[in-house]
This record gives C-alpha cells, structure tokens and sequence, in this order.
C-alpha cells in the first residue's frame, strides 16, 4: 500500500536514512569541497551537523514536535557553509509546518517548498550553483509531483532525478567548480542526503542503510592542480541566544567584519558563520547581542597549507598558554589549541576569538571574573585526525599539567591515535607562557632541521629543566580575583607595596620567587637572576612576555640584550588566560639555557 502521509517518526528515520548516507560520503566530499574556499571540510562539517541532529533527538510521532526538536537541534549541531544553510531549511521546515500532528505527502511537499527561502534568506549574498540551487530546484520537482501522486515513494523517485540534474549543473553555474572539474561539495551532500531518504523509503529497512553505498556524482577528480585563495582566514561560528534578535540586523552589522556570513536560526537563538580576519573583533561585537553558547574558528589558511604547501613531515601542536607572535607561529606552520575562556556566560577561545587588549578592557569591570577550561576532547581528536591524515608524525607540546587539564586532553585523544599505530608524542614541558614558547620554537627549528621525530622528542625532554620564566606582577589583585591568591594576603601585599616575581618549579608548579618592594627593584632582583644564570649555564635564547606593559617590556629587552649580549627572540603580548592571573602591568622575561654549564 502506498504511504500517502508524514508524521514525526517518518521525519526521524528519512533524517537518520540521510545522515547516514552522508556520513559514508564524508571523505569524498572533503576531496570535491572548492568552494567558497579550498578548506576540504564540507563532509566533516555536514556529517556533523546531521548525526548532531539525529543523536540528539528521539523519534516521536507527532510531525510538529520531531522537526522543532531537530531544528533546534541543527542550530547546536550545524558546521561550516552547507551545515548551516541546512540548518536553517529545517528551522524553516518547522516554523512552516507548525504543530500538527501529521500532514499528507502532498501537504509536506508543499510545506519543503516553502521552506527553502528560508535558507536563501539565511545566505547574505546568495550564489547560485551551490546546495540552494539543487534545494530549490529539488522542492520544486517534489511539489509538482506532489500534484500529481501522493504516493511518497513516486513522489521523492522524481524528483531526486531533478536534484541529481541540478548537481551536474552547478558547475555551469560556478566558474570556481568548472576549473576544478567537480560539482558543488554541499550540493553534492544534500543529495546524498535525498539518497539515503529515497533508499529508506523504497525499502524501509533501516538496518540495510549502513551497508549500501550512495551514488558520487563527480565530473572528474583532479584536485592536485587546483589552487585557492583566500582572503579571509578564519572560518567563524557562534552560537548566540538572545532576546528578539534581529536577523536583518545581525546582517547588516556583521557584514563589514568578513565575508560568506550565513545567519541561521530564530529570535532567541542563532547560529553565526562568517569568514573573517578579525574573529576576536566579531565574537567580541556579538556580546551586545546575548550570550554566546558555542563559538568554533577554523584557520582556513592552515588547513590549506597542510594539504598543499606543507612545509615538514612532523606536525607541531600546542595549545594557546605558549607565548609567540603570530608570525612565527605562520612561519613553522605550527598549530594552535586554544583554551576556552568563559566571560559572564559568553565562551570565548584564547588567542583566538579573544585577544588581550580585549581581556584587559574588561577585567576591572566584570561582576564575575573570568575563568578558563581546558579544551574539549573533540576539539583535539579532530585536529588529530586531520593532522594524521596528511603528516607521518605529530608532535604535541603541552602547557605544565599541574596548571591546567590540557595535557591530560592531549594524551587522551593522542591515545586512540597511537593505539592504530599513528606517531604521536605528547610533552609535558612542565612550562607556561613565553617558557613553553621558547620550547615550542626550539621543537619547530629541530623539526625544520629534519631531525627525526624521536630524536626532537629526546632534545625537548632534556631542554625543559634549562628552560626558565620570571614574571614580575605589578599588582595582587587579579591573583585575589582569580582565586590564586587569598584576600588576606592580597591585602597584606598591597599594604605592603610588593612587587612579587613569580616563577615555576620543577614540576610546573606556580611558585613565589621572590619579593620587592618597588619596580625598579624588582627589576633589579631579575637582572641579577638572570645574570647568574649566563654566568653557570649560558642563555641560548629569550623572550619577553607583557600583560599591557608595552614599555616595560621595551625596558627589559634593553636590559637584558646588556646583561646576555643578544637582543630577545621576540617581544609578545601573554595569554588572555594567562592574563588573568599575572595581571595588567606584568612582564616576564623567559630563557632557555644552552645545558653546557659551566
């Protein structure tokens, strides 16, 4: 008997039918994905959306409940381009289709098709030849066929045809994909999506899904010779809850901060893509708006370095606590992990989509002081994934473990990587800030050198113990505030007028190093700390850190280019995180001794 009616256990299982079919195809569209930019991440970013959506809801027969629950699940779920669009076709869908229990297939065909501006409105400047094109023209064959049959399964066999016709003319509509000889990457997902559904109802065996394998529709693969470019680095998404946002707004506001920004979701919460330069600029504007739950950048320009103009075989990998200027980072191709900073419910990433000009704006007027969490554990497994995928070793330095969980994260996704055999090491380097810096661009300059990745692992290990930092603290009240110190103590230094130089001990841990009672004079104590250790073991390189302190620090590269007879490696501006308990006004000089003592 034919189906000639939807309910939500239906929209469940075709969703779950699609998702399954594109995550089979995930790796394929990675390889095919040109457009907007060469970043080889649309199958990761729509399998994700969809097994996000399906994961997080259970089936249910009322039609209405199912697609609230899985477009609100979309908007949590949604990554990159296509996964965002998609997101917004099914908030679409719901907000349509309303709270009915059921609707005929010749109903719902006509709810798709009104759906699918939605997702156009979405997209700040539309282009065609992309998953819109093959969405408009797929809603289109189902209504008219709709018209003409109820039967679902007629019905959803017509028009894939038509959305199967429109993929192969994306490239006529894309000049991008024609000099690329592919077809639109999430163009190319939506319809294996409409595969798997068109399976699902044909046979209507759900256990037979994840054994059948979905037509690639591809004009000819070959990638090797295409090039990108991209004008904006940062691929950026935030998930915003508020109160009546403005859509219309939002986009008119967030347009000069970059370019393909897709706006998904309702008046209370959305989610945000945009490439841009300035991601910190971006999420840091969006706080007037609410709060943002979820924020995700994605350096466009690194991924592509590493499928296409890879510099070595052994991949770097440290988190956002080590201190160095973004040039060398660019330089070595190093990748960047960074911690997430929560700021009054807003979660922000270190380094990233905050910088410290920004923490400092805030730190003195914040009612609740900002607090760090170590990264995700999926956020470190998928770099992994991807850094295995193109380098035949990894290397990971981590910020000390007795500071922060990031270690125990590293080790943890690294461990189901070398448990299939995969190269990877994982660093303690018991060190924070420009410490762990200097330790990082001595593990880029072995690597450069072509030293084989046990050898590095074996130097690094041996350099730690020589490796120092010295931070002079301006102030006790952010250690109070950030908990590291009690108010007690806090008041009694400020009493006092001390000027603490804090440091690590040889495990990692924060230690007081010693005491002063005015700047010059702990510059002083510095000075003669650093010139007995020239003295018993060489300096081999230096660094100067600050929290704001931009003359300070000029001051000390005079100093100590006197005292070490070589200018720093590099002056930079500290962590956010490691902001908030140094302080405004902090500067640290970090060095790494040569190991010859004298």
């Amino acid at each position: 008997m034919a189906q000639t009616y939807i309910n939500g256990e239906h929209i469940y299982f075709a969703f779950l039918a699609g998702t399954k079919e594109v995550t089979k195809s995930r790796e394929f569209l990675n390889r095919i994905n040109v457009f907007p930019v060469f970043d080889s991440d649309t199958g990761n970013n729509l399998a994700h959306t969809f097994n996000y959506m399906v994961d997080s809801v259970k089936p249910n027969k009322l039609l209405g409940d199912t697609l609230s629950s899985l477009a609100d699940a979309s908007l949590s779920g949604a990554r990159g381009n296509s996964g965002i669009i998609m997101a917004q076709f099914v908030n679409g869908l719901a907000r349509e289709i309303g709270e009915v229990k059921q609707l005929s297939t010749r109903e719902f065909a006509q709810k798709i098709s009104q759906a699918v501006p939605y997702a156009y409105e979405a997209v700040s400047r539309p282009v065609e030849g992309t998953v819109l094109t093959v969405m408009r023209e797929w809603a289109e064959a189902l209504k008219k066929a709709g018209e003409e049959t109820e039967d679902i399964f007629k019905m959803f066999l017509s028009s894939l045809g038509d959305a199967r016709q429109a993929l192969q003319e994306t490239p006529n509509k894309l000049k991008v994909l024609k000099d690329a000889l592919v077809v639109d990457a999430g163009a190319q997902g939506f319809v294996f999506f409409l595969e798997g559904i068109a399976r699902l109802v044909e046979t209507g065996n759900i256990k037979e899904l994840a054994r059948q394998k979905g037509g690639e529709v591809v004009i000819e693969e070959s990638l090797d010779e295409v090039r990108g470019e991209i004008n904006f680095r940062y691929c950026s998404e935030a998930l915003l809850k508020g109160n009546k946002l403005d859509h219309a707004e939002l986009r008119n506001n967030l347009e000069p901060f970059g370019d393909s920004l897709i706006i998904a979701g309702t008046e209370e919460k959305v989610k945000i893509h945009l490439h841009t330069n300035k991601p910190d600029e971006f999420f840091f504007y969006l706080m007037r708006y609410g709060k943002i739950l979820q924020q995700k950048v994605d350096d466009m320009q690194r991924q592509y370095q590493v499928v296409h103009e890879r510099k070595n075989d052994i991949a770097l990998v440290t988190d956002s606590i080590a201190d160095l200027p973004l040039e060398m980072i660019d330089k070595y191709q190093i990748h960047l992990v960074p911690i997430n900073l929560e700021i009054e419910g807003s979660t922000f990433l270190d380094k990233i989509s905050i910088k410290p000009d920004q923490i400092y704006s805030i730190l003195d007027t914040v009612a609740e002081y900002p607090t760090s969490s170590q990264p995700p554990l999926k956020t470190v497994e998928k770099l992994l994934s991807f850094l295995c995928e193109h380098y035949k070793s990894v290397i990971m330095i981590s910020v000390s473990k007795e500071l922060s969980g990031t270690w125990n994260v590293f080790s943890q996704a690294a461990k189901a990587f070398q448990e299939k055999g995969k190269n990877i090491s994982v660093i303690n380097s018991r060190l924070n800030s420009g410490a762990q810096g200097l330790l990082v661009q001595k593990a880029a300059m072995l690597i450069e050198e072509g030293m084989e990745h046990g050898e590095i692992v074996k130097k690094l290990e041996e350099r730690i113990p020589d490796t120092r930092i010295f931070v002079s603290v301006a102030t006790f009240k952010y250690m109070v505030r950030g908990g590291r110190l009690s108010p007690m103590k806090g008041l009694l230094g400020k009493v006092l007028n001390l000027k603490p130089i804090v440091s690590l001990d040889e495990e990692g841990r924060g230690i007081s190093f010693a005491k002063a009672f005015t700047r010059r004079s702990n510059t002083k104590k510095i000075r003669s700390i650093v010139k007995e250790i020239q003295e018993n073991n060489p300096v081999e390189s230096y660094c100067i850190v600050h929290a704001g302190a931009k003359e300070k620090a000029l001051s000390y590269k005079d100093i100590f280019t006197r005292v070490l007879g070589k200018e720093p490696e590099y002056i930079a501006e500290i962590s956010p995180i490691v902001a908030l308990s140094a302080g405004i006004g902090a500067v640290a000089i970090s060095l790494m001794s040569s190991g010859e003592k004298s």
